[in-house]
């Protein structure tokens, strides 16, 4: 499962230092959605968070990203685990303006394209206002700009998430979802082979 989001070929692409980088931007009480088996948990700095929820829908999931933290130092940091769909329950769990930051990485193409647009519906009610310091960190697959590579993904995509993608829909326009999301805006973009 990590060989598809981390691994030999996410480094060799350049998104394993993405993540890290990404991630030293998380500050304050940290949400994170699609947690998985806590494959982020490396590359969070710990002395610049307060709380860390990390949140999945799948039980086992959480399982391993327990595990995983067990072999990690977090200071005195408070860590709750949470299973939950998160794209209809953030906002009647938490409330609304409760995180500093909301860090997604490579589970809006695991929702479908519906399931992406709820998520992110989810995410920026949770989150406080850009103004109050509230920030959505994310890394996704998207649909490439470059019009031959999207066609490619485009004719590929249903196939690629049935025969080992992990469900993911690696063509999504997340950009457009984005700012088609009430209350959002994308701050900075950066593309990875796109």
């Amino acid at each position: 499962y990590d060989d598809l989001d981390g691994g030999s070929i996410a480094s060799s692409l350049g998104i394993d230092d993405a993540r890290k980088k990404l991630l030293q931007s998380a500050k304050g009480n940290v949400l994170e959605i699609g947690v998985g088996t806590g494959l982020n948990l490396e590359s969070y700095d710990f002395d610049s968070i307060n709380s860390l929820t990390l949140v999945d829908i799948s039980e086992g999931m959480l399982s391993q990203a327990k595990l995983r933290l067990k072999e990690k130092q977090v200071g005195d940091t408070p860590i709750k685990f949470v299973q939950a769909d998160a794209t209809s329950e953030l906002t009647s769990l938490f409330g609304e303006d409760k995180f500093d930051t909301v860090v997604d990485t490579f589970s809006l193409c695991v929702m479908g394209n519906e399931g992406a647009k709820h998520c992110l519906e989810e995410m920026a009610m949770v989150v406080k206002k850009q103004e109050d310091g509230g920030q959505i960190l994310l890394i996704e697959n998207t649909r490439a700009s470059n019009p031959l590579l999207g066609y490619y993904q485009d004719i590929t995509a249903s196939t690629a998430a049935d025969v080992g993608g992990k469900g993911c829909i690696y063509n999504q326009n997340v950009g457009e979802m984005i700012k088609q999301t009430k209350g959002l805006q994308i701050v900075r973009e950066e593309a990875f082979a796109a």
